[in-house]
């Protein structure tokens, strides 16, 4: 059995070198020629390699070569607008969780600001009730009795298709609603907050502290 791609776990790097080639035996390079190649096709076609180039050039411009070494200037708020206006986007997207409405609300303020129109859509749009999708009472956040409203990624998705988005942004779905929004999301999506509600919304500080306070996360199961 051939081992799986492991790049993070990759020490040297290869495939930020021209030595590209000398990879590990399961280096993607090696192994999965023929997927990169149909990968590299995709980006022939001009609308795909439009966006790539777009893409490539705003984490450019994230740069500024300043006398004491290379230093990042736009926060990813400014570069999801700086991204829209090089691609030409009018209309954006915002589908976000309710525990972030202030969040939502300036980033809508951010963006209007920036001469888009935004339509924005909370999670529990519809107002459906947990029970439709088989949520015990034992289940409910807020204890058993109590009404609760799901969340309703598919809904949220929908309407941003209906308004005819050009591009969408997340903003602290759930895991899992998050990835139900992308699966039924026409327009191309982005994140702006990924939801981590120990961490304050980083969900990184969950890797950087898995040395001290939470070595706990490194535990195998079994």
């Amino acid at each position: 059995m051939s081992l799986p791609v492991a790049c993070a776990k990759c020490v040297n790097v290869f495939c930020t070198t021209e030595n590209s080639a000398n990879g590990p035996a399961n280096c993607p390079i090696r192994t999965k020629g023929a997927v990169i190649e149909n990968a590299l096709a995709e980006y022939a076609k001009s609308e795909i390699k439009a966006f790539a180039l777009k893409a490539s050039i705003q984490e450019f411009e994230c740069y500024m070569h300043l006398p004491e070494g290379l230093t990042p200037r736009n926060p990813r708020v400014e570069e999801i607008a700086q991204f829209a206006h090089k691609m030409g986007y009018k209309k954006l997207g915002i589908a976000f969780c309710g525990g972030l409405s202030k969040e939502a609300g300036t980033l809508s303020t951010i963006l209007e600001n920036r001469g888009f129109k935004v339509v924005s859509v909370r999670c529990s749009v519809g107002g459906v009730p947990k029970e439709t999708i088989g949520i015990a009472e034992d289940q409910k956040i807020g204890g058993p009795g109590e009404w609760e409203t799901m969340c309703n990624p598919i809904s949220q998705a929908m309407i941003l298709n209906d308004e005819k988005t050009n591009f969408n942004i997340a903003v602290g779905l759930c895991v899992g609603h998050d990835s139900l929004f992308f699966r039924y999301a026409e327009a191309p999506c982005t994140v702006l907050i990924a939801k981590d509600r120990v961490f304050g919304h980083n969900p990184a500080a969950g890797l950087y502290l898995t040395e001290s306070y939470y070595q706990k996360l490194m535990r195998k199961d079994t």
